[in-house]
């Protein structure tokens, strides 16, 4: 297979490059797969809860969760390619009654409170390719990452559940998740040895006084970044590859 990565990070936006690479790419899980993060999130959904996966690309995901009895699956992607494989794929192993539809999770094709839950797997990490001030992103940054999540927020029942699974730092992602838009809390996780990730639970209709807005520019562009720190833009640079860090000559 040709390599998928993209000759800029832009790329990861554009509806062309993911056909192409999907075309030639039978499956890839961003980060870990299923089995290692299940965990986090399985015991707060039923096997009967309807389940929207944003962004479902060709990772095994969706067929894990049918595997593991959520038989109530809708999966979504912008790639018609993916989506008529990933049709093709379920179907020859009988789990022909997921759902799979072309969709753009930023103006989502559900009418309101439709979803137990809502999983997106960096999905949502693909809207910052382009951002280059990591602390207080860009307008146009803000409103299409804005744009999913009240998309998310409206399609989720009154007492959904959002899970959303990352390689971003709390204090790149609260700003957002905060916002006095939602009626969700928000709980973190992390998984993965070495180099974590994150994943954040969040309840709609359980938002405490605890659960207050974080403002962006955290802590302070003239304050030292915490301990543990990361640049997202740094690691947007090897988003296609989570074992970057094997590669590295010490």
């Amino acid at each position: 297979m040709a390599n998928p990565l993209p000759n800029n990070n832009a790329q990861y936006l554009e509806n062309d490059y993911w056909n192409t690479r999907f075309e030639a790419e039978q499956q890839y899980d961003w980060f870990k797969d299923y089995s290692q993060f299940k965990h986090l999130f399985t015991p707060h959904i039923q096997p009967s809860n309807s389940i929207l996966i944003l962004g479902c690309g060709n990772s095994s995901l969706t067929q894990d969760l049918y595997e593991d009895g959520y038989k109530d699956l809708t999966s979504i992607d912008l790639s018609p390619v993916v989506i008529k494989h990933m049709k093709a794929t379920a179907a020859a192993v009988s789990q022909g009654d997921i759902k799979w539809q072309v969709a753009d999770m930023l103006d989502l094709p559900f009418a309101n409170r439709t979803f137990d839950v809502v999983i997106e797997k960096g999905t949502m990490d693909v809207l910052f390719v382009d951002n280059d001030q990591p602390f207080d992103p860009r307008v146009e940054v803000k409103e299409r990452v804005f744009q999913m999540l009240h998309e998310t927020h409206r399609v989720l029942k009154s007492d959904g559940l959002f899970v959303s699974v990352t390689f971003a730092q709390p204090h790149f992602r609260k700003p957002f998740l905060l916002s006095q838009d939602f009626s969700w809390n928000v709980s973190v996780s992390t998984f993965g040895e070495g180099f974590h990730y994150y994943a954040y639970t969040l309840h709609k209709g359980r938002r405490t006084e605890t659960d207050h807005p974080v403002p962006f520019g955290w802590p302070s562009r003239d304050l030292a970044a915490p301990s543990g720190f990361a640049d997202s833009t740094m690691q947007h640079d090897h988003m296609d590859r989570e074992d970057y860090l094997m590669s590295v000559d010490l």
